[in-house]
């Protein structure tokens, strides 16, 4: 697995994907970014939800030029919510470039548009409909159009954009290059490969669908807000000798690892910023079980080998279906039962239906658990205490320290107070979590609600003879 700083990107933009949290770039990422930095035209084949945003997104920032008056690339996609949603994040990314892009698309006011434009962006993303409409204007011009992109592909020429697409990419100029990115290679894709690509490279990457069968699979669904103090209900419910909590980001991990220090839970982290060393004592403390929970990023967990993890928790939903094969991949080994638990917020349940497509596996709804549960957790673990320390010969000592008490108490008082003092309460504590900010992928059934309206251009008549 390769990091963003061996794919050739420069610190600027290195210095935007770390803001965001991304430690490491997914498997199409890691394929596509130093091939369209090399000037080759790709074709990328791969799933929504795999990060193709960042695989083209990356590569078309690297390629701007920064205080040009012209536009320099194109990213074309099939709904206006895609346009937004890819606008958003290469906004994020281009930051430290200052490198601006507009989303254009039907629906909003044109005279708006027109005046943003005027703005000079250096990208511009748009729906076929609208950038036809600008370019009959010639409010947009793309004659200095370096990098072109075509997003979703397949879906695009699906809703019969085939003719709009060949009329804008006619207008860019032929010295370009040229990023196609579909989920299938079909007959029209082909089409406009061939016509309008330069001996593309076919870059593919499909997830591994090979979760753990021994292996159970849940979500929850639960508010940003309330994540953390359901967290903490789900530990005291399950009392795991040995569980691993992933974070999205660096920080999300430093604040949890903080926050369940706080409320009294024997925790320990690992990420990126932490030296070899620094890692290693961290492991050794896990592995020895002087610490019961590792909270970690992806990268920083990647290819640990540990025995008898009975959970993993997924605070926040993996970018990719890559990533949550991994994650829950560190529990259910040797043959032993695992369990993994996975929060989500009501956005991100279509990129929960992504995963289970991919992984060909159904993660199970789990109710949300409630104090009350979290006490119970807890009490059934001081009763098995209990019983495991009967067996104990030790306990002959202490027996005629509780005859004396039996004296003047009964044994029910008695073994109710002792449960009492021994059973770990949930504790409520007001704890505050940063907001972790993701907009997860949206899948296709999602933005297809409002596609572009096609407006067709009219056809040349044929000459007579």
């Amino acid at each position: 697995m390769s990091t963003f700083e061996q794919l050739g990107l420069s610190p600027e933009t290195l210095q935007a994907i770390y803001k965001l949290g991304f430690e490491e770039p997914t498997p199409i990422q890691e394929k596509a970014i130093p091939l369209a930095l090399s000037g080759a035209d790709i074709i990328g084949q791969a799933p929504t939800g795999t990060g193709k945003t960042a695989a083209f997104g990356l590569p078309i920032i690297e390629r701007m030029v920064p205080g040009s008056d012209d536009i320099q690339g194109l990213v074309v996609v099939p709904t206006r919510e895609l346009a937004i949603q890819v606008a958003e994040e290469l906004n994020k990314i281009g930051e430290y470039k200052r490198v601006h892009t507009l989303p254009i698309y039907g629906g909003q006011d044109m005279m708006r548009q027109i005046k943003l434009l005027k703005k000079r962006p250096q990208i511009v993303v748009g729906t076929p409909g609208r950038l036809m409409d600008h370019m009959r204007r010639r409010t947009i011009r793309l004659q200095n159009i370096s990098i072109v992109v075509l997003d979703e592909a397949d879906e695009m020429l699906n809703m019969g954009f085939i003719d709009d697409i060949k009329y804008i990419l006619g207008d860019i100029p032929g010295e370009r290059q040229t990023l196609l990115f579909s989920a299938s290679i079909s007959k029209a894709v082909e089409t406009i490969s061939n016509q309008f690509m330069k001996n593309p490279s076919l870059i593919q990457a499909t997830p591994r669908n090979n979760t753990v069968p021994s292996t159970e699979q849940h979500y929850i669904e639960v508010p940003e807000r309330k994540k953390f103090d359901i967290l903490c209900n789900l530990l005291d419910l399950h009392s795991p000798e040995a569980a691993i909590i992933f974070g999205r980001t660096k920080k999300r991990v430093d604040e949890l690892n903080e926050a369940l220090s706080r409320r009294g839970y024997s925790t320990g982290a690992i990420h990126g910023d932490l030296s070899q060393a620094q890692r290693n004592a961290v492991m050794s403390q896990f592995r020895s079980g002087s610490i019961d929970i590792l909270v970690a990023t992806d990268v920083a967990a990647r290819g640990l080998d540990i025995e008898g993890v009975s959970h993993v928790y997924n605070f926040d939903i993996p970018q990719d279906p890559e990533s949550y094969v991994h994650r829950i991949g560190r529990t259910g080994r040797a043959g032993r039962k695992g369990v993994a638990f996975t929060f989500i917020t009501h956005r991100e349940l279509e990129h929960l239906r992504i995963i289970e497509n991919l992984t060909k596996r159904k993660i199970i709804r789990h109710p949300i658990p409630t104090l009350t549960d979290a006490l119970a957790g807890q009490q059934q673990v001081t009763v098995e205490r209990m019983l495991k320390t009967i067996e104990e010969p030790a306990i002959s000592a202490y027996k005629s320290m509780a005859e004396s008490l039996l004296e003047h108490h009964d044994s029910v008082t008695l073994l109710a107070a002792a449960l009492k003092l021994l059973t770990k309460e949930p504790n409520t504590d007001p704890v505050q979590i940063t907001e972790d900010h993701y907009a997860p992928p949206r899948a296709k059934k999602q933005r297809a609600k409002a596609p572009e309206r096609r407006q067709r251009r009219p056809r040349p008549r044929k000459a007579h003879r």
